[in-house]
């Protein structure tokens, strides 16, 4: 049962870094117990892993987070718990250049990026999320792994799996991505993507531009999907999502008052934070000043083929 220890910056907010890795609060493969632990299954380059993260306060040392692994990836994993937990993130470097912006950076200043260095785990659910709502998205993720996923191994709470591999996915029916509400154009991404799923994989190793490109070498994998996969995989602060129907509402009012927006004029509004732009919008989300969705409402939440 091989554990590793990591001490936190101050200030640091756990929940708040890896909240983004859940795909909602069922994730089969993503939970938070209510005392704060983590729990997350992966299937990394060496094999299967269960990963338990949990906070204490030693009275010593200070804070520490430790992760303890449990199967064949446990090596791999826990060499990669810092990356997983902010450490490689550079939250210094951001500088607010409005009100609202410096508020929320304040306010939450112990959010880091989480970089999973996994591409493939994040690449399926953020297909799954194109052109539907979120709950309906986070039904298939749910469905599809309860069916299709691995018993994870080590002392997993109940209900937990570990994501099918590449292969698996492919030999998943054309009725059961029906049942799981998942269309034919998405399930199709999702079986190009794992025919390529090693040479998809080598993205975690590149710089932003390049996996960007990488990742949209993919028919149905376009600039949306990319950002969404690349914000986990790399936790890179300047993937910004491009494609959204609300994001650019959310930027544009949060940063101007006004109402409406476009990607071109978001990107504009962004320009100032270019290199962070990713870090600038989830700030400006958890920041709290947002329009009233309904105003906005529609019935799928992605752009087709992004």
């Amino acid at each position: 049962m091989p554990s590793r220890t990591w001490a936190p910056p101050a200030p640091y907010d756990l929940a708040r870094t890896l909240r983004v890795l859940r795909r909602g609060r069922g994730d089969p493969a993503c939970r938070q117990e209510p005392d704060g632990t983590w729990w997350r299954t992966s299937r990394t380059p060496d094999g299967p892993v269960t990963l338990r993260i949990s906070d204490r306060l030693d009275a010593v040392t200070g804070r520490l987070i430790t992760g303890t692994a449990w199967g064949p990836g446990a090596d791999w994993a826990l060499e990669q718990l810092p990356a997983l937990l902010g450490a490689d993130d550079e939250p210094d470097v951001f500088r607010p250049r409005h009100w609202v912006v410096a508020a929320a950076h304040r306010k939450h200043g112990g959010l880091r990026l989480a970089r999973t260095g996994l591409v493939m785990e994040s690449l399926v659910p953020s297909v799954l999320e194109q052109r539907i709502t979120t709950g309906s998205a986070h039904y298939a993720w749910r469905r599809l792994l309860n069916q299709f996923g691995e018993k994870p191994p080590g002392p997993a709470p109940e209900g937990m799996r570990i994501p099918p591999t590449a292969a698996t996915w492919r030999m998943v029916p054309s009725w059961e991505w029906h049942r799981a509400g998942v269309d034919r154009s998405r399930a199709a991404a999702i079986l190009r993507a794992c025919s390529y799923a090693p040479r998809l994989e080598e993205a975690a190793a590149m710089a932003l531009p390049e996996a960007m490109n990488r990742l949209q070498l993919i028919p149905g994998v376009g600039p949306w999907t990319a950002a969404e996969t690349l914000q986990r995989t790399l936790g890179a602060p300047d993937a910004l999502t491009l494609g959204d129907l609300h994001l650019p509402v959310q930027v544009s009012y949060a940063l101007t008052g006004a109402r409406g927006g476009t990607d071109e004029q978001m990107l504009q509004l962004l320009e100032p934070y270019a290199g962070q732009r990713h870090r600038a919008a989830r700030l400006i989300l958890l920041g709290g000043r947002l329009p009233n969705r309904r105003a906005h409402r529609a019935p799928h939440s992605r752009i087709a083929h992004l």
